[in-house]
């Protein structure tokens, strides 16, 4: 990722670059993150309820002997409906060493993007929607991706799943 401007509170915000991204679904919304970031793709299974968790942490998982927390990101991301059927699957994701599920209603696939495809994100004001974790749009074809910065979302303070240290 290349880094752009400086965002308020002395954080830098990263523009997407061309390269390979997983595509997938929240509602109606298509997403993509950069491929190097997901470990594997599983199919949902509730997960373990941690008690006066977040609202987006569904709880944990034992994945082959790894505690993995589970992140609903339709909840993170306010999406209006957030139910589990048989697309709903759980992108397991290698953040800062640190290995985080995250629940999407479904993955599409994986595309190479160019940097002719890739728009940066349009500035707005945090009251109206907040960006910081879009990288940029990329149009292929006639379907719109929204690009994330996934590694920065799950590290994120807010979440506190990974420490400043990490």
């Amino acid at each position: 990722m290349e880094l752009v401007q400086a965002a308020p509170a002395g954080r830098m915000l990263t523009m997407a670059h061309s390269g390979e991204y997983l595509t997938f679904r929240l509602g109606t919304e298509e997403y993509g993150i950069d491929i190097l970031k997901v470990q594997e793709i599983r199919s949902y299974e509730a997960p373990t309820r941690i008690a006066n968790a977040a609202g987006f942490i569904k709880g944990v998982v034992n994945l082959r002997g790894v505690i993995v927390p589970i992140v609903d990101l339709r909840v993170k991301l306010n999406c209006p409906s957030c139910e589990i059927n048989s697309f709903t699957v759980v992108i397991v994701l290698n953040v800062r060493g640190r290995v985080v599920g995250a629940v999407v209603d479904s993955v599409s696939d994986v595309l190479e993007l160019t940097k002719e495809q890739i728009r940066q994100a349009p500035e707005m004001t945090a009251a109206a929607v907040d960006t910081t974790y879009i990288t940029g749009i990329a149009t292929v074809n006639d379907r719109m991706l929204i690009l994330m910065d996934i590694e920065g979302l799950m590290s994120s303070s807010d979440m506190g799943l990974i420490s400043a240290i990490a």
